[in-house]
Formats: structure tokens, C-alpha cells, sequence
């Protein structure tokens, strides 16, 4: 019907114009017009798509990351304190909630961020990569989402460390102290080792659970509900945490050394551990972390679809009502 139109509206004839020929002649009025309309309207619907996916994956990643962080902190603090000590260290087994506080203070705005960068990004690579390459859109999304994120997970990492270790008794004061001590670079103790763990973690465990759920889609022909969401998210988490814990052992000695800097460095770090304790050091707090990591996977991922299904559901019902 449009082809129609345009057609006798500018030629004056009744037959019709070819479809690759009608709106051919750039500086027809009529074509500028719809094609300006179309524009602005593509434009608008995918800035307002765009905020909110923003808007949502705000909402979704810091409920999430706060309720995984407080339901199982105890287990990250045993889990620290084994990776802390050294050859014959004592483990102690009080204050397993030290730090928990100044951790949510922390969490929320992280895993805010985290998720604020990934899901946009995910989408926005979902759609220029071809559907065999969506594990790279998965894998590049969670790397960039850690790397921003890191930003606040690293000053908020080195202050619940330092505490879990018995270092300080609030988190105020940990912040005072080593920028006392360590300057404001103190917050950022072992930042490149956090990086080397959190970049290949973050990009793994979601690419793992984003593929896992596409196949188990694909194979079930619906979508997947609350159960299922959780138990591919404890695989996942599980998987990689095993995979991260050389990197997560050699993080924590880094963040909780202080200003007494007996490592100089990742790689100094590691060779003084393997020389020092042997190479079996390196695996320590591997049960507590796969424990911690695989039941916080199916709480984080659990909780991140359904208020995902909640927020969906609300936006649909307040643009049809």
C-alpha cells in the first residue's frame, strides 16, 4: 500500500514504483519526512530500552550480590582465614560475621555496577556477533563488567580481608588506618592479583551459566524456572571457583600483608608460597570457596532472574494497562 502511494503521489502514474526504486530520490520531502519520523523514532525506543535494561540490571545485581554476601559471609571468612595462614597457622573460628557491614556498604554499589555494565553490553554484543559467538559476548561482558566494578570491589575486598583476619574492629577504622599507613593506595593493596582472578572468574562463570541456560532452553523448549535458574547457577560458580582458587589464594595473601610487604608482587608471591609451604598451598580454602561460590551461585543467579521476571513484569503492566 505505501509503495503505492509514494509512487503516484511523485510520478504522477498509476503504476507502481519497484520497491528499491521508491524512495530512491534523496531529496524528495516525502521520504526525508518518514525517514526523519523513523529515525527518531528507532532512536528514542532504544535510548528508552536502554535505560532501562540500565535501570534494571542496577536493581537486579545489587539485591542479589547483598543477599548472597550476607547469607554466606561466614563461610568467606573461613574461607579467608585458611587461604591467610600460613604453614601451621591456627584458624580461628570466632567473629565470622567481622567486617559484614562495611562488606553490604561496599557489595551494593559493586554488584550494581557489575551488572549495570554487563547486561547492557551483553545485549548490545548479542546483537552485532553472529548466534555461534554469543559465549564471546558472554565472555568479553563479564571481563568488562569486573574491570569496572573493580573500582569498588577492590578498596571493599581489602577492607572485609583485613578485618576477617582480625585487623581491625570496624570497617571506619580500617579505612582510617591504612591510609595512615599505606596511603590511599593502601585500599588498593593487591589490585593487579585481584584483577587476575576476577576478570577470568567474572567472564567464565557467566559465560558457563548464559550457555548452560541457552542449552537447557533449547532442550526443554520454555524457560527455565526458579529451581533450574539456581542449580545452573551453583554449577557455574562451583566450576569456576575451583578453576580461580590458585589466583584467589594469591589475592588474599596480597590484600591482608599490610604494610609489612613480605610479597613483592603476584609473581613473587607465588614462588615464595610454593618454596615457603610447597604448591598444595595454593589450593588452600578450595573446599569453603567451591562451598561459598557454588551455593552463592544458585542464591546470586536465582535471585537475579526473578527480580528480573518481577521488574519485567511491572514495566509490561505499566505500558499496557
Amino acid at each position: 500500500m505505501g509503495r503505492d502511494i509514494v509512487s503516484s503521489s511523485l510520478d504522477q502514474s498509476p503504476t507502481p514504483m519497484p520497491e528499491a526504486l521508491a524512495f530512491k530520490r534523496i531529496n524528495d520531502p516525502i521520504k526525508n519526512q518518514i525517514n526523519g519520523c523513523a529515525t527518531i523514532c528507532v532512536r528514542q525506543d532504544d535510548s528508552g530500552q536502554l535505560l532501562r535494561v540500565l535501570y534494571e540490571s542496577l536493581i537486579t545485581g545489587g539485591l542479589a550480590g547483598v543477599v548472597v554476601e550476607a547469607a554466606l559471609y561466614p563461610i568467606d571468612t573461613i574461607k579467608t582465614r585458611v587461604q591467610a595462614a600460613r604453614d601451621g597457622g591456627k584458624i580461628i573460628w570466632k567473629g565470622l560475621y567481622s567486617g559484614l557491614g562495611g562488606n553490604l556498604v561496599g557489595v551494593l554499589p559493586a554488584s550494581a555496577l557489575f551488572f549495570g555494565v554487563y547486561e547492557p553490553t551483553k545485549q548490545k554484543l548479542l546483537k552485532v556477533l553472529p548466534e555461534n559467538l554469543s559465549a564471546v559476548a558472554h565472555l568479553a561482558a563479564g571481563a568488562l563488567g569486573g574491570a569496572v566494578s573493580s573500582i569498588v570491589r577492590v578498596p571493599t575486598e581489602v577492607v572485609k580481608q583485613r578485618m576477617q583476619t582480625g585487623q581491625f574492629a570496624s570497617a571506619p577504622d580500617a579505612v582510617r588506618l591504612i591510609i595512615a599507613k599505606e596511603g590511599f593506595g593502601g585500599m588498593y593493596a593487591g589490585y593487579g592479583s585481584f584483577l587476575l582472578r576476577d576478570l577470568p572468574f567474572d567472564a567464565l562463570q557467566f559465560c558457563v551459566y548464559e550457555q548452560l541456560r541457552i542449552g537447557y532452553k533449547l532442550a526443554a523448549r520454555r524457560d527455565l524456572n526458579d529451581p533450574e535458574n539456581a542449580m545452573l547457577g551453583a554449577f557455574a560458580g562451583a566450576v569456576t571457583g575451583v578453576l580461580t582458587t590458585p589466583l584467589d589464594v594469591i589475592k588474599t595473601r596480597l590484600m591482608v600483608q599490610g604494610a609489612g610487604t613480605q610479597y613483592k608482587g603476584v609473581a613473587d608471591c607465588v614462588k615464595t608460597i610454593i618454596r615457603e609451604e610447597g604448591s598444595s598451598a595454593l589450593w588452600k580454602g578450595m573446599g569453603p570457596r567451591v562451598l561459598w561460590i557454588g551455593i552463592g551461585g544458585s542464591i546470586f543467579f536465582g535471585v537475579l532472574e526473578k527480580t528480573k521476571q518481577i521488574l519485567s513484569e511491572r514495566s509490561q503492566k505499566s505500558h499496557n494497562p
